[in-house]
């Protein structure tokens, strides 16, 4: 038995709820990229029999994690203005703020100490809502493309707003 006293106690900052979208929304990324490289350049060697459809697997799957990340975003975004915990929000006013800013670079160089008001620095809170706004933008075109090959159902009704984006972007082959 040890006698070492445990000089850290570990606390969680956010919920369960945050901390899930987080990694699913992590899986979705990595399993999208993964799918997404497949399905542009299918290995050449096919399985020994016909009826496997390898390709339609992969691109099953590829869907099904759009979705996934389509609803951690929608969730994301509702979670932070919607949230009882306002930990989030509250690193926007350290976002906008000169010196916050300052004792973060300092906290970096290891001069002073990081500020504390919300749940992230200023740096983190500007790449993570990057992150958000290019799975945004990911959602959108994955759903443009969703609606141009299924035409019923789901697909069906992002139909006008896909068509839209598809014009705006100048073409599908740009959505891609």
């Amino acid at each position: 038995m040890s006698t070492d006293t445990v000089l850290y106690k570990r606390s969680y900052v956010f919920s369960f709820i945050i901390r899930l979208c987080h990694w699913l929304r992590a899986f979705a990324i990595f399993g999208l990229v993964v799918t997404g490289f497949y399905i542009a350049w299918p290995f050449l060697v096919a399985p020994d029999s016909t009826n496997i459809l390898e390709q339609g697997w992969v691109r099953f799957v590829h869907e099904v994690l759009g979705f996934v990340l389509v609803a951690v975003t929608l969730i994301r975004a509702y979670l932070f203005f919607f949230s009882r915990s306002n930990i989030e929000r509250r690193s926007v006013k350290d976002a906008v703020s000169p010196n916050s800013w300052i004792k973060q670079i300092k906290a970096y160089f290891w001069v002073g100490q990081p500020p504390h008001h919300g749940a992230y620095g200023p740096l983190q809170l500007v790449v993570y809502a990057g992150i958000s706004i290019a799975a945004i933008f990911m959602c959108v075109t994955g759903l443009t493309l969703y609606a141009n090959v299924y035409h019923l159902g789901m697909g069906g009704l992002f139909w006008q707003p896909a068509e839209w984006v598809t014009y705006a972007m100048g073409g599908l082959a740009n959505v891609r």
